[in-house]
């Protein structure tokens, strides 16, 4: 009678050594990893990821990435590595918010940074970047309403670093025929994916283009622009992935 638990111990033993050692196979006799799905169809279902039981997952007509937290647990919410979360993120005291073109400028082109951010990642990441712009335009900088009857385009994107590529294009044109024509705040609204290759600290730097462009081509003859960004009610969002 006292070999039967004694037997049963040396199997557990046994068997425990085995999962440490080569991991747990289901339908798998030569587990590759702890856990191992050996059926060709394998999968995993958790019930506390479905529709009834996370208000993250919004149902059968889609499906949902899987992200890991900071505890190694599995979730379906991707925290935002900043979001301004219904408050405005810009203010004339932490941006560039004026560009001129002067009358008679030779491309009718202008463009400046407004404000930039730093992000820091260990390997090499996807950003996720969520913008809402506020814009005016005018004549000069009294605020002028613009009354020549031709259109200002206004483009606004991101560089990172020094570089030279633009993300995250979003462009309006504007103009205005008379003082009688109703002015106000536009939005540029856009987002976009910036790969960083590298891991360190980061600046991800906005841009803003205004353009009058030339009269028929011939340079110098750029229209006078004043472009005011940032007094509406602004919104930023980015996810590190």
């Amino acid at each position: 009678m006292k070999k039967i638990p004694l037997l049963s111990f040396l199997l557990f033993a046994s068997y425990s050594i085995y999962s440490q050692t080569q991991g747990v196979g289901i339908n798998e006799d030569n587990p590759q990893q702890t856990l191992h799905l050996g059926s060709s169809n394998s999968t995993i279902r958790v019930d506390g990821l479905n529709e009834i039981n996370n208000t993250y997952n919004l149902g059968s007509n889609n499906t949902y990435p899987l992200y890991v937290d900071h505890n190694g647990s599995l979730t379906l919410y991707n925290a935002a590595s900043y979001n301004s979360n219904g408050l405005d993120f810009l203010n004339n005291n932490n941006i560039n918010s004026t560009i001129i073109i002067p009358e008679g400028d030779n491309d009718g082109v202008e463009s400046a940074e407004i404000f930039n951010f730093e992000v820091t990642v260990n390997r090499p990441s996807l950003v996720l970047v969520k913008y809402n712009l506020s814009f005016e335009v005018f004549e000069d900088q009294t605020e002028k309403k613009l009354t020549d009857n031709l259109a200002r385009r206004v483009n606004t994107y991101f560089k990172l670093n020094s570089g030279t590529r633009k993300y995250s294009h979003a462009s309006k044109c504007y103009t205005g025929s008379s003082l009688n024509d109703v002015a106000g705040i536009l939005y540029n609204m856009s987002s976009s994916y910036i790969y960083i290759p590298t891991a360190g600290t980061h600046t991800i730097r906005m841009f803003a283009e205004v353009s009058s462009g030339l009269t028929s081509n011939i340079p110098n003859t750029g229209k006078a622009t004043c472009l005011i960004v940032g007094r509406g009610y602004d919104s930023l969002m980015y996810i590190i992935n």
